[in-house]
């Protein structure tokens, strides 16, 4: 699956509008401990969590997600979502809390 044919069905706010959706996606993970992700994340999935900081950029790029989700309307900062541009990494916000995110990404057969 693609993830702008994905994230064309959700009510999910795309925060970073200029970043291609032209990527794939095969799966979903769930986490909020950076050094977990890092080693347990892999490349094509979509990673929800509740971290805004600009760590988030870094681990997304080394596992190579498809695309972050900040799930249960946390914030992010501009500076955050303007590197996440720059480094090509699409960043959505969800208003739903995590396991309900990552259950909808299921439903909707990620």
């Amino acid at each position: 699956m693609k993830l702008h044919e994905l994230f064309n069905e959700l009510n999910w706010d795309n925060l970073t509008p200029d970043v291609s959706l032209d990527k794939d996606v095969e799966g979903v993970y769930c986490g909020d401990l950076l050094s977990w992700v890092m080693g347990n994340g892999l490349p094509n999935q979509v990673w929800i969590t509740v971290q805004g900081h600009m760590n988030i950029i870094a681990v997304a790029g080394l596992r190579e997600f498809s695309c972050i989700v900040i799930a249960d309307n946390a914030s992010i900062e501009d500076t955050v979502l303007q590197k996440a541009t720059e480094e090509g990494i699409p960043v959505f916000a969800s208003h739903l809390p995590v396991f309900e995110s990552a259950k909808l990404l299921i439903e909707k057969g990620v």
